[in-house]
């Protein structure tokens, strides 16, 4: 006979994962999980095509989601506690303080987290730019369809039955700098950027520390590991600074060295992980696949037409145009199907660039001109600002993380900057640009306009 224990329905339930071991939701939590928009991350690659290049690296964003909402409860728990709420912060009173309150924040933030990435289109950022704009001439981003999946009318159902408000998850989910892109008029109070900052912030946000920890992992590297542990719990609520009472996500003095720790993995990761010239290339082809095959070379943005648009029915797709010579995106399709992906010519590198800045685009343009537009690709991942300031606990003191510390401040920006060929005159190309590199790159003797 069933014990009367096997007779109830269980309250809460354990997903195995292999960065944090257990992650436990219960059933309400559990029905999220089940719902349409949240399984549709069971078929989005975590990182696109880059499995064609680490083949370990096949996971999804459907545990990337769980693995970050398992450390915003982590992170919630932390910073909440008031043993660990610094007395300017305590003083400004905004920190929820009821059993109530803080309950309905602590189930508002681990479920902002599970959702923040439901609006992904297929593959992820590599086709990102594909999403059209809005007749106002605002643009869809993954950001602002994750919002409109969250506020959906199939999710309010879910949302109702945990006495949440669906604005309350999607503004945590998405943050004041994405929400702002699409709509001016939805605010945030000093509590709910404080709690947006946990799930999406730059310096700290546990979507980077997830997937920093399982992109390492699965692509077999060792270069996005770094103490989380002690890093949680070590954030703090604090004043931005000895003269500013704004409040920011920081860390005591003790774990500077996990927070540079992540932000060193983090430049590590990109340059040897997510700007990898062949991840980069499979980029560019599955977008001119996109571009021929979309409606409009466009993501839809009707919601049940884009929930149905996986990986799973592009590579379907991929591998019928790639057998039919006659498909509109044959040859697309086999430069992915038949791993014909177009190979490195040329990288940025410091002696080009000291001849001249604009080394890249000189490079490309005499490229296609000597060998056609359609054997040529031009790749750049822009500098963007690695300085990422937050302030840190010193005693009784409040100090910016970059005065605290010799090693941010020397962090360079992650930067990539490629010329591409057809991989059947990777050859040929390589030695012409060898043979002609100074006339190409000099200034006086090439237009840098792309």
């Amino acid at each position: 006979m069933l014990s009367v224990c096997e007779l109830m329905d269980k309250l809460y339930h354990e997903f195995r994962d292999p960065i944090h071991t257990f992650i436990r939701v219960d059933s309400k939590e559990r029905n999220v999980i089940n719902s349409r928009p949240y399984q549709r991350m069971r078929h989005i690659h975590q990182l696109a095509m880059t499995h064609y290049i680490y083949p370990g690296a096949t996971h999804t964003r459907f545990e990337h989601a769980l693995g970050v909402m398992e450390l915003a409860g982590r992170v919630y728990d932390i910073v909440t506690n008031s043993d660990n709420q610094h007395k300017r912060i305590r003083e400004q009173d905004f920190v929820p303080r009821t059993d109530h309150d803080r309950a309905y924040w602590r189930r508002t933030v681990r479920m902002a987290a599970l959702c923040h990435d439901l609006g992904h289109s297929a593959f992820s950022h590599g086709p990102e730019h594909l999403f059209p704009k809005d007749e106002a001439g605002k643009p869809w981003t993954h950001e602002r369809m994750s919002y409109a999946l969250i506020m959906s009318a199939g999710m309010k159902p879910l949302w109702d039955d945990m006495k949440l408000a669906p604005a309350d998850v999607a503004k945590l989910a998405i943050g004041k700098k994405e929400t702002i892109k699409f709509d001016e008029n939805i605010t945030f109070n000093t509590w709910e950027a404080i709690v947006s900052e946990i799930v999406v912030g730059d310096a700290f946000g546990v979507d980077r520390m997830d997937y920093l920890l399982r992109d390492s992992l699965h692509a077999g590297v060792a270069y996005g590991r770094f103490d989380h542990y002690r890093l949680i719990d070590t954030l703090r609520i604090l004043p931005q600074s000895e003269e500013s009472e704004e409040p920011k996500l920081g860390v005591e003095h003790g774990g500077l060295h996990s927070a540079e720790q992540m932000l060193l993995a983090r430049y590590f990761m990109f340059t040897q992980v997510y700007l990898h010239p062949v991840r980069r290339a499979y980029d560019k082809h599955l977008v001119a696949f996109l571009e021929k095959t979309l409606p409009n070379g466009k993501f839809p943005t009707g919601l049940e037409e884009y929930q149905n648009l996986t990986d799973n029915e592009i590579l379907t797709d991929i591998a019928s145009q790639a057998r039919n010579p006659s498909a509109p995106a044959h040859s697309e399709a086999l430069r992915i199907f038949d791993r014909k992906h177009f190979k490195k010519m040329w990288q940025r590198n410091a002696a080009d660039r000291e001849r001249n800045i604009n080394a890249l685009n000189c490079i490309y343009n005499a490229a296609k001109e000597k060998f056609g537009a359609v054997n040529i690709i031009r790749d750049s991942y822009p500098a963007k600002n690695s300085v990422i300031s937050f302030p840190v606990l010193v005693g009784n003191t409040i100090a910016d993380s970059i005065n605290a510390s010799d090693v941010l401040k020397t962090i360079p920006p992650a930067v990539a900057e490629f010329v591409l060929v057809r991989p059947d005159l990777l050859a040929e190309a390589r030695k012409w640009y060898e043979d002609n590199r100074l006339g190409i790159i000099h200034e006086t003797n090439c237009t840098c306009a792309s």
